[in-house]
């Protein structure tokens, strides 16, 4: 590459990894509550497992058995280091611990003194960290709870952005370590910014996928010194990669990117469903970033699962998306934050819509908000969406991991909405246990039975099946369920043809056969064109 001024592009291949205090961000690490609770229920913990015995932790994250287990995979000569860190949580977030202990005694409180009466007389009894931030609340069956009154949670002391990083690194296709257990140290190769996500020097970096600019001016965007900027020059190439094909000139496109990310497309508009893009275009068999309109019209979020609103895609779409679209919380459920409240202390433009809320398309068509229906484990979670997408003649439903178990449900739809051309639905109907991904929000202990019984669970072949017979719909794709190969930092799944998940779509596929229904499961990548 040239000097510092010469025209410059981001290398297809770059990684970004978002970070708080190291860990790999999603919404629940985030989320001022959220955070709070999982760091001294779930991170402290970890890191003090791993302090005690850094060998077991290396051991089974070896272990494909353990695959997705809370397992710190950093290699026990940097045991120090992670002592560091360890001592900077505890020292830098003793806010965030102190709300985490209040949360857990004001439940305890409730637990012990409401009991169907005024609970006036409980407010001086919260603990101080909670005072202007909760109301108290009976529901309709005299159960007590707290609500958090979010939006302040983002003005107070447990949110603070210094938590926030950026790590930036080459794919070379080798699977990073998972991203709910293992803290990401600095390494070799590794640029670390210590800069917000909403960074405007981090849209500037990003635009640089499709735009040229100059090592100068990211130098000055980003606040780099000599060796940061020595690194990030590893980082940019003279030429952009972009896909030829990455417009429409007529008519509808709908591209599968992998996991549950679908892309609408006409000459007038793209919509991005759940971005969770490959970086690695190396091989040709799946689209990557290089593949994405230069302009998106809206972005769709059907639910807050770290595998469907991911960061390292998002921020680098920030700058060339116009809204994202999601659903709206409960407002003040712990276990509920709120995506719009997320996204927008990231910098997004953000739409929140409730159940068939409408938001239209450039040049015609509409995205309409749809309900969904489990797969959170019972839990009290109304930030989930479904979306019927009707673009250039057609109407697709976009299903994510919405379950079967009522299908009513869709027969309500299909009245409301009208006839489905294609449905996308997901079949992961054996999933992680509650405590899996909701342990740290807990404020009451639930045993191994219970949280087996409540599972994130999508579609069985029978439910999706009822699915398809109440939306009338002539054609059936089944989203891979991390089966692709560069998301296992993320999904950690193990599937083999003999898997019950399989063997369920197997069955399920059959059905759509038996009944004239154009059916398949997706991987790696797929087009449709009409």
């Amino acid at each position: 590459m040239g000097g510092s001024d010469d025209p410059v592009f981001l290398r297809s291949n770059a990684i970004v990894e978002p970070l708080v205090d190291r860990f790999y961000a999603w919404m629940h690490i985030f989320a001022p509550v959220q955070a709070s609770m999982n760091l001294a229920n779930l991170q402290v913990p970890l890191l003090e497992s791993y302090l005690q015995d850094p060998q077991i932790h290396t051991t089974a994250s070896a272990n494909p058995a353990l695959r997705g287990g809370y397992f710190v995979n950093i290699e026990e000569a940097r045991s120090m280091e992670v002592a560091a860190l360890l001592d900077t949580i505890k020292r830098d977030r003793a806010d965030m611990l102190e709300f985490a202990a209040a949360v857990a005694q004001a439940d305890d409180m409730l637990r012990q003194s409401a009991t169907g009466f005024d609970l006036t007389p409980l407010y001086p009894k919260l603990p101080p960290a909670l005072n202007g931030l909760v109301e108290l609340a009976y529901d309709t069956s005299n159960q007590p709870s707290v609500h958090f009154i979010e939006p302040l949670t983002y003005t107070s002391p447990i949110y603070d952005v210094s938590r926030q990083s950026v790590q930036l690194s080459l794919d070379d296709g080798v699977e990073r370590p998972f991203i709910l257990s293992t803290p990401r140290l600095p390494q070799p190769g590794v640029l670390d910014l210590d800069i917000p996500f909403h960074h405007p020097g981090l849209d500037e970096l990003f635009a640089a996928r499709t735009k040229p600019t100059t090592l100068a001016r990211l130098r000055e965007a980003l606040q780099l010194d000599d060796e940061q900027a020595a690194q990030l020059s590893r980082l940019l190439t003279d030429a952009p990669s972009l896909s030829a094909d990455r417009h429409i000139t007529s008519g509808g496109r709908i591209r599968y990117f992998g996991h549950a990310c679908l892309v609408f497309q006409t000459p007038e508009s793209a919509v991005v469903v759940d971005p969770f893009i490959s970086t690695d275009n190396r091989h040709g068999d799946r689209y990557t970033l290089d593949d994405l309109p230069d302009h998106i019209d809206l972005v769709l979020i059907t639910h807050g699962h770290q595998d469907h609103i991911v960061l390292e895609t998002l921020l680098q779409l920030r700058s060339r998306i116009d809204a994202v679209v999601v659903p709206r919380s409960s407002r003040g459920n712990l276990c509920d934050p709120s995506i719009g409240l997320y996204l927008k202390a990231i910098g997004f433009n953000v739409i929140e819509v409730n159940d068939f809320d409408e938001v239209p398309l450039p040049g015609g068509g509409r995205v309409v908000a749809t309900p969904f229906l489990g797969e959170h484990s019972d839990l009290d979670i109304r930030a989930k969406s479904t979306y019927f997408v009707q673009v250039a003649g057609a109407s697709v439903f976009v299903g994510a991991d919405s379950s079967g178990i009522d299908p009513a449900l869709y027969r309500y739809m299909r009245s409301h909405l009208g006839d489905v051309d294609m449905a996308f639905l997901g079949m992961e109907c054996d999933g992680a246990p509650l405590t899996w991904l909701y342990q740290g929000l807990l404020t009451r202990p639930v045993t191994k039975k219970m949280s087996d019984s409540r599972k994130l669970s999508g579609s069985n072949a029978a439910q999706a099946a009822a699915i398809m017979m109440e939306l009338g719909s002539d054609e059936a794709y089944i989203y891979a369920m991390g089966e692709e190969s560069w998301q296992g930092h993320v999904m950690a799944t193990s599937y083999n043809p003999d898997t019950y998940q399989m063997k369920q779509i197997e069955e399920f596929l059959g059905w759509c056969g038996n009944h004239g229904v154009t059916a398949g499961h997706l991987f790696n990548k797929n087009e449709w064109t009409w």
